[in-house]
């Protein structure tokens, strides 16, 4: 396996201003120059055209943006469906929080978080699992923090003391992969002391008896040894979770980003079904998502399965209404996920992408392989504001807006809250609105779009989707920002969903939720002597996501990439603070400097995917899929550490 030599200086982006398109076209070894817009979009447009003719529709494919406007989400899957004839649309969010759709739909068929982000100041008990939130979520730890000034009491779930952790009463540090069996055992220790509501479960789940067959086995001892956590510490939590009378169950990507994210999601789900902790104020489940439109990307449809509004698109009648108003035939079976999308690169199925604001080539795991399989595309569209490293691999690319600071429209938060999003700067050179500059293909692919505003989009999407169509611009802004679902132009929509399951009368009730029979299945990249420690992944405060759009500014927070190790293995290793180390998986080589955090425990080590072009981290994550959402198990790779000869450390320090 080849190492990566570390350049110890932060790659800065420079914005797109012009478009850009091979010197020799269909060859991507020849460099990049200037062109005009037409010649970038008829480029862009004749390999689309040409995708299709050859091979179908099916052999292209859409990556709708998280950090874009929902107007742009939705343009972009109409884009898809519309023009390209496929439901090949997915985004990042594959890579985060799918199975957190995939379980709160499966639970309660819908795949939003249950409660506001006010609820939290005021309910009585908060259950961090799986989530750096002062780190990855530092907006909605504010929230976090007034509860806990309000008298809440707070619990840490988590393999690391985190900086959240600090603030909990109580840590519970588990096994990386373990939560399946920790929170079995808190379901079986709240049952076993007959601390269960008894009166909602009968009321509004199924499945309970198998349910608790399933948890029997799993007794305080047994999770011990499994999990790593104290008998006394999981007993302690179970009873305090139980016995709250409102409790607020977060967790982030240390839950979904497994290779079984969704039964993991489906096992927390289970003890708010256990206790009646949802669908009341104060009383929810809540998954934290990591990036301003994360939500609303899926809630546009901008997802394999579903259509806008999050209805699915399998439905005969749902799926007749939208090709009534895009006069249109949408084929009756999902598309190709992200992680399908791969796949089907590495097979040859999957011929051209259209790549709207993503980075998969250093987002995704296994990024060697990631790079590999996106330079097979024939055709490859990147619409950016900078020169990703995906955007390197690209037969055309167009400059696109900062959607947070440069376009109108209006973006979904975890809580479900639609707010307005304003233009407060001009583009800079011939940057292009990404509504705009995907209504310029579809025009040369023969569907001539006017939208004259976002605006205008935003009530195409609002005659479509029931939950959203009492959410006018003007409503939006009145509000500072409405909840969905919120069906009427009239009333305000509650704060947290499925108060429907408290009602006594069952055709009002609805749909009841389904405790999750789920199984403990161990991460798929074991240590052994040859790998001994586990590699975790997460985010830091100062940085976001693959430091294209933060490298570039100073933080003095920031000490770039590290690989963090316990004070123990760092003396085991004999290695410290500052010194380059050779990090190994079983996939390939980084080098890193060690940083030393008493949080870590033995055995495990934390690193982050914030400066890819310095230490790609990714270059050692296991592409092991959630076989439900596709979500790949960055937080469980097996890695070792190695000591650099002299030699080596000079070629490093360059």
């Amino acid at each position: 396996m080849k190492q990566k030599r570390r350049d110890r200086t932060p790659k800065t982006y420079t914005r797109l201003t012009r478009p850009l398109v091979r010197e020799v076209p269909g060859d991507r070894t020849s460099p990049f120059r200037t062109a005009t817009w037409d010649e970038a979009l008829d480029a862009a447009a004749d390999g689309f055209a040409r995708t299709r003719a050859a091979h179908g529709p099916d052999a292209f494919a859409m990556l709708s943006c998280s950090r874009a406007t929902n107007e742009m989400n939705f343009v972009a899957q109409k884009f898809t469906r519309v023009v390209m004839g496929t439901n090949n649309v997915d985004s990042c969010n594959r890579t985060c929080h799918a199975p957190s759709v995939a379980g709160l739909s499966a639970a309660f068929g819908s795949g939003g978080g249950t409660s506001s982000y006010e609820e939290v100041e005021h309910t009585d008990l908060i259950l961090m699992w799986g989530s750096n939130a002062r780190f990855a979520h530092p907006i909605f730890f504010q929230h976090v923090l007034r509860g806990i000034r309000n008298g809440a009491r707070m619990y840490a779930v988590d393999p690391r003391r985190t900086s959240t952790a600090e603030w909990a009463e109580s840590w519970l540090g588990l096994n990386v992969g373990t939560d399946i069996p920790l929170a079995h055992a808190v379901a079986r220790e709240i049952i076993a002391a007959d601390l269960h509501n008894k009166a909602f479960v009968e009321r509004a789940t199924t499945g309970f008896e198998e349910f608790k067959a399933l948890v029997e086995p799993w007794t305080l001892s047994l999770a011990e040894k499994v999990t790593g956590v104290p008998a006394a510490a999981i007993r302690q939590l179970a009873h305090a979770y139980a016995t709250a009378e409102r409790a607020q169950l977060c967790w982030t990507l240390g839950i979904t980003e497994h290779h079984n994210g969704t039964d993991n999601v489906r096992a927390l789900i289970n003890l708010s079904l256990l206790t009646g902790h949802v669908g009341r104020y104060g009383a929810g489940v809540q998954p934290l998502r990591g990036q301003n439109n994360v939500q609303g990307g899926g809630d546009m449809g901008a997802i394999p399965n579903r259509l806008p509004g999050f209805q699915d698109l399998l439905d005969d009648g749902l799926r007749l209404k939208f090709e009534k108003a895009w006069e249109t035939v949408i084929p009756p079976r999902y598309g190709m996920t992200l992680t399908d999308m791969f796949e089907a690169m590495e097979e040859g199925s999957l011929h051209a992408v259209y790549c709207v604001g993503e980075n998969p080539a250093q987002s995704e795991a296994d990024s060697e392989q990631a790079i590999r399989r996106l330079s097979t595309l024939d055709h490859l569209v990147v619409q950016d504001i900078f020169l990703t490293k995906t955007a390197e691999l690209a037969d055309v690319v167009l400059p696109a807006t900062a959607s947070w600071a440069e376009s109108e429209g209006t973006t979904t938060n975890s809580e479900r809250r639609v707010q307005r999003v304003r233009a407060a700067l001009t583009p800079p050179g011939e940057a292009r609105e990404d509504i705009d500059i995907i209504c310029e293909v579809a025009g040369r692919l023969g569907h001539d779009w006017k939208y004259p505003d976002a605006e205008t989009v935003w009530n195409e999407l609002r005659s479509l989707s029931p939950d959203h169509f009492g959410m006018t611009y003007d409503r939006l802004a009145e509000h500072q920002g409405l909840q969905w679902p919120c069906p009427d132009t009239d009333r305000l929509p509650s704060s947290y969903l499925h108060g429907r399951l408290w009602e006594s009368d069952p055709a009002r009730r609805g749909r009841l939720a389904p405790f999750g029979l789920v199984r403990h299945d161990p991460p798929v990249d074991l240590t052994d002597e040859s790998y001994p420690i586990q590699l975790t992944t997460g985010r830091r405060l100062d940085s976001y996501n693959t430091g294209v759009q933060s490298s570039g500014f100073a933080s003095p927070l920031r000490r770039g990439e590290y690989v963090e190790l316990c004070p123990e293995d760092a003396e085991r290793y004999g290695v410290v603070v500052g010194e380059e180390v050779r990090v190994s998986s079983r996939r390939g080589t980084v080098t890193a400097p060690v940083w030393v955090d008493p949080g870590l425990r033995p055995g495990l080590a934390f690193m982050t995917m914030h400066f890819p072009d310095e230490v790609d981290t990714n270059a050692l994550t296991i592409e092991a899929n959630c076989p439900i959402a596709g979500t790949a198990e960055f937080k469980a790779s097996a890695i070792r550490i190695e000591k650099l000869t002299d030699i080596e450390k000079l070629t490093v320090r360059g």
